[in-house]
């Protein structure tokens, strides 16, 4: 009944007391109850706690008391971010008993602002993959088609919200974990810039690449999301000093004069025609806005996905050496010796991907290999870095296909792993330099398939994504086709 509505109507509707937190959350476990078996975007479901929190809520509202910016909103979080009493598995064998006994920092935020969390979703094993379909214990299918995925690794929660299983969720981007989903399932997907964001209580993959974002219905939601997440956390040394704005104040403003940058030489080599097309399409819708559109050079872009490669395999080959199956996560049942835990308990608790990378990881970090590899994609990502810094001298945002088309087929990448890592080709570059980057609805291929439009700013400079998206988001009318489960 409610599920249509977006996430700050059916706040308004709330607080103006149309419809009580309880319809409300009723009305999405009904949702859940009946599209979750076709689905499959859910690890857990948090009812008994979702139902107590909506008590709680609906009694403070009636005290005449603020209830938050996202007050009695049920949203759903991905399940790499901790939520006290209960598990927070990763989608990993690894870690399917483990009880978190703390809260992550957005689960905190999400909590004062109001929301309640009405599950954790799936994921790709440990946030390892661009389908899903690495999760240890079910693949998640895209609303849009049940035969193609979803995207990864944050699938679960762009498809819990593609379906209406709630008003939006939190995903975690690391190579574009939140962008691609979000273009796959033709919603809006944040990344915001490296630091903007707590990630105390996100089980790390990349230390030096992971962010968390939102998932949400349109451009204004992921703003208000962005009011809420974003601020500095003393628990998170990566956390940065900063001054958080009012992001919704910079939703629906005239981009005229905005200057867009695209990359042209970058991404037109290996796109498919289909692709470029609705890209070209985008541009031009952008040109009638009053933007001016400018050519930018990235010349080492083409270098950010093996950069990425090796930074993030490296990074996760030291963050998972702590799942030894000793401390917490699986053990192994037989087993001689210290040494045959580790291994048995590491090669049981692991699904593949996870073990490619961490093999990856270790090479690149070993003795002779170090200077070869993981010294200089380090060196290369410094010359990314000033890429985006020479190229945001001249223009405020540039603008790039999200992904390279429309969802694929379960199965069809997957035998090949080079394939499949070449799907985050045009995502990679922005988390290699940090900076923040949105992707919108861009426009339909000929399956009637969402296509995505990513756009990337400066650092700290979210307000400008925010306007230049919205402001395609008003020209255009591909954000009102939903799926149709």
């Amino acid at each position: 009944m409610y599920e249509k509505y977006t996430m700050h109507e059916i706040a308004n509707k709330i607080k103006e007391k149309e419809v009580s937190i309880k319809e409300v959350l009723e009305d999405v476990y009904a949702r859940i109850d009946e599209v979750e078996p076709k689905v499959e975007a859910f690890v857990s479901l948090t009812r008994e706690y979702a139902y107590n929190r909506a008590e709680e809520l609906q009694k403070k509202l009636d005290a005449g008391e603020d209830i938050g910016a996202l007050g009695g909103v049920p949203v759903a979080i991905k399940d790499n971010m901790c939520m006290k009493d209960t598990n927070t598995t990763c989608s990993s064998k690894m870690l399917e008993n483990f009880v978190s006994p703390y809260d992550a920092t957005v689960v905190k935020k999400l909590e004062q602002a109001g929301a309640i969390i009405i599950g954790k979703t799936n994921m790709d094993e440990f946030a390892m993959g661009s389908s899903t379909a690495t999760s240890a214990f079910k693949n998640t299918k895209n609303p849009w088609n049940l035969e193609c995925v979803p995207g990864g690794s944050s699938g679960g929660s762009a498809a819990a919200v593609a379906s209406n299983m709630g008003y939006a969720s939190l995903g975690s981007d690391t190579g574009g974990s939140i962008r691609q989903p979000a273009a796959y399932c033709g919603l809006v997907g944040l990344k915001p810039t490296y630091g903007l964001v707590s990630r105390f209580g996100l089980v790390a993959f990349g230390s030096s690449l992971d962010q968390i974002g939102p998932f949400t219905k349109n451009v204004y939601d992921s703003a208000l999301m962005m009011n809420v997440l974003a601020g500095h956390d003393e628990m998170d040394t990566t956390s940065v000093e900063y001054t958080v704005p009012d992001y919704t104040k910079s939703v629906g403003d005239d981009v005229k004069g905005l200057k867009v940058g695209v990359p042209t030489s970058f991404f037109k080599e290996g796109l498919p025609e289909e692709s470029l097309q609705i890209f070209n399409n985008s541009v031009e819708v952008l040109k009638k806005l009053g933007c001016e559109i400018v050519e930018v050079n990235l010349d080492y872009a083409k270098y950010a996905l093996p950069t990425y490669y090796i930074i993030a395999t490296a990074e996760a080959s030291s963050n998972l050496a702590r799942y030894d199956g000793i401390k917490y996560g699986y053990r192994a049942k037989d087993f001689e010796d210290l040494q045959d835990i580790y291994a048995k308990s590491r090669t049981e608790g692991f699904g593949e991907e996870v073990k490619r990378r961490i093999m990856l990881g270790t090479y690149v970090l070993s003795s002779g290999y170090y200077d070869a590899y993981y010294k200089r994609a380090g060196q290369v990502r410094s010359l990314i870095v000033n890429d985006f810094k020479k190229a945001f001298e001249t223009v405020d945002v540039i603008a790039l296909p999200t992904t390279t088309g429309a969802a694929f087929k379960f199965g069809e990448k997957q035998s090949n792993p080079i394939e499949m890592y070449l799907e985050d080709i045009f995502t990679v570059p922005v988390n290699v330099a940090g900076v923040p980057a949105i992707s919108i609805q861009g426009g339909l291929d000929k399956n009637n398939m969402p296509i995505g439009l990513q756009f990337i700013a400066n650092n700290f400079e979210e307000e400008k994504l925010f306007k230049v998206a919205s402001a395609y988001e008003n020209a255009t009318d591909f954000h009102k086709a939903q799926a149709n489960i």
